[in-house]
């Protein structure tokens, strides 16, 4: 509808029922819960951010046989049975063969292990 003249009058009562529109409360409402689901999204990737998941591992090759210890970065699920799905094939496409995933842990562990994993330390 044409509001210009309604727009052009100084009376208060026609400025307020104009601000006050159920079609203006309406899209304020849906800004409001857009606003708060951004809020939320970026609240709970955060929290994911840092709950950063490692696990240790070791693995061989065959002919002639070498073993490695290894500590890998864990995406998803801090679980072992994650790491072991998720490290096998990575290993494999370098030719080695997954043994034993032996824990997950977080940033609290990782230092302690660096010596000890050498070359394979975050390596895949």
């Amino acid at each position: 509808p044409n509001i210009a003249r309604l727009l052009s009058t100084n009376q208060t009562d026609v400025a307020a029922r104009l601000l006050n529109n159920t079609l203006i409360s309406g899209h304020r409402a849906i800004m409001m819960k857009q606003a708060t689901a951004s809020i939320l999204a970026l609240l709970a990737s955060a929290s994911i951010a840092q709950a950063a998941c490692y696990a240790d591992y070791k693995a061989k090759r065959d002919n002639p046989l070498r073993l490695h210890y290894g500590v890998v970065q864990v995406m998803g699920e801090c679980s072992r049975a994650n790491a072991a799905a998720t490290l096998a094939p990575r290993l494999a496409a370098d030719g080695w063969q997954l043994l034993e995933v032996m824990e997950t842990f977080d940033d609290d562990g990782l230092a302690q292990r660096r010596a000890d994993a050498g070359d394979y330390y975050l390596r895949y």
